[in-house]
Parts: structure tokens; C-alpha cells; sequence
């Protein structure tokens, strides 16, 4: 494939692609896809001190780096920066003030650039980061402690059905011509864990949404190199380091099979998550105690009708 013009598009489910096109880039493949850092042999996910061990902190670090490092690294960022408009947006979304706000892990101000004004927030972090936690538990737990009683945690990270059509195309291909598959895309945090563990952490008020933000690319290849230049590639200890050509041309052709669109382009669905919690307070309002109802709701069928006056 020689170098050309990549066309990528964002898209919200249900929402209308007008608007979420981004600078078109150019991309090449005419050598072998490789990742920018080099791997570290394998190890077997273990767990240390009461907390799994699934991801490989410094190969992470080296792929971030790797990402900053290029010159056109900015090419790369228009996932983020939909995402950080998003953020905003429920940031938007609390009708109150407060006095002090702290953005974590949001990068190159992906969401301080969306905002107009000081965020009515008190903690926001970003798309990044959250997601390559070994201990998304005590993350949680001690951004908790660093807000202050009546304060909000606003943030979105990538669920767990993110890049599922990368994920199928891998694990048919290797199956078909290697007789079995490895893990090729990490593991991602299922929306139906995110409230208990936000209420584990001891947030209260919680509020959690999901939005697919779909991309549009010309192959399979032009989204790994994208992902690599995101410095979103895998670092889970269980991966393979190489991905054997007839398998790569395999999945290039099963992705283009089963998911591709009548312009030759390929989807790659993100599921982002989005989250909000509040420290609790004193001033907030509270569930009333049990049995303390008056009306049952056995009753609600007694209630009767409105009327309509049909000569107006």
C-alpha cells in the first residue's frame, strides 16, 4: 500500500457526522509495521499486594514517550480531543461554581481547551491514563481523598467493547492460520464495573454514560500505525510481541469482510466511559429512611384520570 491521504471520521452513535471530520493525514506502510519501542519478554499476570498486575508500567512510559517524541505526534491527537470536548461539555452540565479545579492526566489541555471560563469542578481528568491503571481501585480511592466534602470527580476513560472489530479480526485470523490466538488489544474496564467501583472508592451522587465514537480509516494497517502514534498500543504482560504476515493480511482482509463500509473504509469503534461523582457532604441530599413513605404504590391505579373538555 503506498503512502496516500487518510481521511478519518469521527462519529457519535446517533448523532449526525457533520462537523467531526479531522485533517486528513498521511500514513505509509510500505514496510513492516513495527512498534516505535522495543518489548520486554512475557510475563504471566500475577498479583501483588492484593492488586492484579495486567499491564506493563514502564513499556507504557517508553510507548508514551515514543509518541511525544514525533514530529507530527499532533496528527494523532483528534481522538482526544473529542473526547476532551465531551468533557466539557458535563462539565457544563453542573450548575454551580467552586473556587478551586485540578485536571489530571488530560494531556495537552484536551479539556482546558474546550472551557471558557474556571471548570466548575473541583478534580477533571482527562481520556488518558485511567484505563493503563493496575489499581484502578486505589486510583479512584485517592482521587476521592484529594477532594475536598462537597466536591466532583468528573472523568471518561475507554470500556471494555473499545476496538472490538480490531479485536475479532485479530483472533479469526490467528485462528485460522496459526491454529490459535494471543491478546492483541488490552483489556478495558466493562461499564457495569464503573459505579461499584466509584462507590467502592466513596463517591456518592454517581453518575455514569457511555458514548461510541466511531473512526473511519482506509485499513486495518492505518489503524495500528494510528494507535502507535496515539501511544495507545498494548502493554499487557500476556502479549506477542510480533504478528506474523499472512496472519496481518488475514485480518486486514476478515476487517474489511465483516465491518468494512461501501466507500472501502473501516470502522474503529472507542467506547468511552464517562463518570461523575461527588465527595459526600452534610448539605446533599440524602435517601429518606425506609418505611418512611406515605403513599404506596398499590394506590396508583385508584388515582383517577384528567379529564378533557373536548368543546375547547
Amino acid at each position: 500500500m503506498s503512502s496516500g491521504v487518510c481521511r478519518r471520521l469521527l462519529r457519535a452513535a446517533g448523532s449526525s457526522p457533520a462537523g467531526r471530520s479531522r485533517v486528513p493525514s498521511s500514513s505509509s506502510s510500505d514496510g513492516p509495521l513495527r512498534a516505535g519501542p522495543t518489548s520486554e519478554p512475557r510475563r504471566r499476570l500475577s498479583e501483588s499486594g492484593g492488586r492484579v498486575n495486567v499491564f506493563d508500567r514502564e513499556m507504557k512510559k517508553r510507548q508514551k514517550n515514543w509518541s511525544a517524541s514525533l514530529q507530527d505526534g499532533h496528527k494523532y491527537e483528534y481522538l482526544r480531543d473529542e473526547v476532551g470536548s465531551r468533557v466539557a461539555d458535563r462539565v457544563y452540565d453542573i450548575a454551580r461554581t467552586f473556587p478551586l479545579a485540578l485536571d489530571i492526566g488530560s494531556g495537552k489541555s484536551h479539556i482546558a481547551e474546550h472551557l471558557s471560563k474556571v471548570p466548575s469542578a473541583h478534580v477533571l481528568i482527562g481520556p488518558q491514563g485511567l484505563h493503563w491503571t493496575n489499581d484502578l481501585p486505589g486510583a479512584l480511592k485517592q482521587i476521592h481523598q484529594a477532594l475536598k466534602p462537597d466536591g466532583v470527580f468528573i472523568g471518561a476513560m475507554v470500556g471494555g467493547d473499545t476496538l472490538y472489530e480490531l479485536r475479532c479480526s485479530l483472533q479469526l485470523a490467528e485462528s485460522e492460520r496459526e491454529g490459535g490466538f494471543s491478546p492483541h488489544v488490552s483489556p478495558y474496564t466493562a461499564v457495569t464495573d464503573l459505579g461499584h467501583l466509584l462507590g467502592r472508592a466513596g463517591f456518592s451522587m454517581l453518575t455514569v454514560d457511555i458514548d461510541d465514537v466511531q473512526v473511519h480509516y482506509p485499513g486495518i494497517f492505518e489503524v495500528m500505525t494510528d494507535l502507535q502514534g496515539m501511544g495507545e498500543s498494548n502493554c499487557s504482560w500476556n502479549r506477542r510481541s510480533l504478528l506474523h504476515r499472512d496472519s496481518m493480511l488475514a485480518a486486514a482482509a476478515i476487517y474489511k469482510e465483516m465491518y468494512g463500509n461501501e466507500d472501502g473504509s473501516v470502522p474503529a469503534t472507542f467506547e468511552i466511559l464517562y463518570m461523575i461523582g461527588w465527595k459526600p457532604h452534610e448539605s446533599q441530599a440524602k435517601p429518606v429512611k425506609r418505611g418512611s413513605a406515605n403513599v404506596s404504590f398499590k394506590d396508583l391505579s385508584k388515582i383517577s384520570q384528567p379529564t378533557v373538555n373536548l368543546s375547547q
